[in-house]
């Protein structure tokens, strides 16, 4: 079907942007390969440029993959400043104002960044017609977070993802979820929420530049082939704007060369990424990605090593045997004449929060034999440990004491009648403080490093990938990530070495 642009600079009436809003999709002969949506974009919606001069929105290069290439469900990785951004509410914007009954959410990681894109939202709506304003677009509400068009049934909303409450109680039909990587809190959670209000037939688009692995943005990219999301990339060399002066050929390094070469870069954009990795250092391949791994694998500050953790990765067996609907999984069994020792991090328990996590570890070789990990706190816990220490040989129980671990160490004592418990000090239990954690962790690093084949669990691995340094230098796991296993196993691995060095008592 054709469209007759001669009518978008005329008069448009509320028939007229119906007629539109069924078209978005089409890719007419006459647009030479654009879609409608790219074109209206083109005729009705205005932007500040970079140089902070308004412009009509005509599609970029990434902008233009994007739209070809976009489905029902998308999720978008992306160097900095590709513009994907304003792509993404400009279409959802056309969608709105062109498709009654329409309920568009934005969801960006700061209220800053709401702001800024609502910003944009609002200059799409004063640079339309003024017939449409005052005609089938007239707005009954408009604030900072919501625009309001009542005669089409629509609305247009943008909020932080630190809004608890972001998306309930709505039936939406655009929902775009903006620095997905960089949502606080538990960016999981909220994701979630936001989905259950998506209506059936939606349009999702999940777009981030990369923070580190694992993280909610992580995990949905790796797993967009189960979830039939499709997945974009954006290398920076997609943006023209990218370019510095060129660089002399006689430089060049074989990297550089292969860049060209495969890429089909030039000498003014091998000049901009010199200029990149001098300014940003280790975050260059974060913040201006090449690739779809290394983006994830450079960014972020990891605490653990992880080349060797995304080798053993590679190569780490399947569990012989699970058991508490997978909770429990065993690679090796408990072998006659063998210690062990089982390291556990305890929780409080409940559907929700931490994981209460414990490792079984060989005592001579260091081997993880078996891995718990499940929301069960105080006497459960403890009995469901004292069980499986005493199926591994009555390996020694390590229960860390801090919080809810000395709850577990009396019932385990009293309770459960088990007396080869680890102590230090005096006291029964490992007490992790500021002191012994750094030492806790860099065991386990050095563990992963120089004998990965000790360690069997896929889920604690992928845990080591996401346990990363803070900005106010304490470690931890990523938002919406856990570190239960890391814990459990850094605890086992401690203890191991005082058992062997003969620094305990039962």
């Amino acid at each position: 079907m054709d469209v007759e642009w001669e009518s978008v600079a005329g008069e448009l009436d509320r028939e007229e942007l119906e007629r539109f809003g069924k078209l978005l999709d089409k890719r007419p002969a006459s647009l030479c390969g654009q879609t409608v949506g790219m074109a209206l974009a083109a005729q009705l919606l205005v932007v500040r440029t970079k140089e902070g001069k308004s412009a009509t929105l005509r599609a970029n290069t990434a902008q233009r993959s994007f739209e070809l290439r976009r489905g029902q469900q998308n999720i978008v990785l992306k160097a900095r400043q590709m513009g994907l951004t304003t792509w993404v509410a400009a279409r959802f914007f056309l969608k709105t104002i062109t498709q009654p009954g329409t309920l568009t959410l934005e969801v960006a990681h700061t209220q800053e960044s709401a702001e800024e894109i609502f910003r944009i939202v609002h200059r799409f709506l004063e640079w339309l017609p003024a017939n449409l304003r005052k005609g089938p677009l007239r707005t009954s509400r408009t604030n900072v977070r919501q625009i309001v068009f009542p005669e089409m049934d629509s609305q247009y909303q943008v909020v932080s993802a630190g809004d608890r409450n972001a998306g309930r109680g709505l039936t939406l039909q655009n929902l775009h979820c903006s620095e997905l990587a960089r949502w606080p809190a538990n960016p999981a959670e909220t994701l979630a929420g936001l989905l259950a209000s998506l209506a059936p037939g939606g349009e999702m688009i999940l777009e981030s530049t990369p923070d580190g692995v694992g993280g909610c943005f992580h995990e949905e990219w790796q797993k967009a082939d189960e979830t039939g999301m499709v997945r974009h990339f954006f290398p920076w060399w997609m943006e023209e704007r990218y370019r510095t002066g060129a660089v002399d050929a006689a430089s060049l390094t074989d990297e550089e060369r292969n860049l060209m070469a495969v890429h089909s870069l030039d000498l003014r954009q091998i000049g901009f990424r010199r200029q990149v990795r001098t300014s940003f250092r280790g975050l260059a391949r974060q913040e201006f990605a090449e690739d779809e791994r290394s983006c994830f694998k450079a960014s972020g500050d990891s605490v653990f090593e992880l080349a060797a953790v995304e080798e053993r990765l590679v190569s780490a067996p399947p569990s012989i045997e699970q058991r508490r609907n997978g909770e429990l999984e065993i690679w090796l069994p408990a072998l006659k004449g063998k210690q062990y020792l089982v390291a556990v991090d305890p929780a409080g328990g409940g559907s929700d929060g931490d994981y209460s996590a414990a490792e079984v570890v060989e005592l001579e070789t260091g081997m993880q034999c078996a891995e718990f990990a499940g929301h069960i706190g105080g006497l459960e816990l403890a009995r469901f440990v004292t069980e499986l220490a005493l199926e591994y040989n009555t390996a020694w129980l390590v229960v860390e004491r801090n919080n809810h671990g000395s709850g577990v160490l009396a019932l385990a004592g009293t309770v459960c009648g088990y007396r080869k418990i680890y102590g230090e000090g005096g006291q029964a239990g490992w007490l992790t403080t500021s002191v012994s954690r750094p030492a806790m962790l860099g065991k386990l690093d050095a563990g992963l490093v120089e004998q990965p084949h000790r360690f069997m669990s896929r889920k604690l691995l992928g845990e080591c990938r996401s346990f990363v340094r803070m900005a106010n230098g304490s470690s931890g796991a990523r938002a919406g990530t856990h570190d239960d296993r890391v814990m459990a196993m850094a605890i086992g691995l401690a203890a191991r070495s005082e058992l062997l060095a003969g620094k305990y008592r039962a």
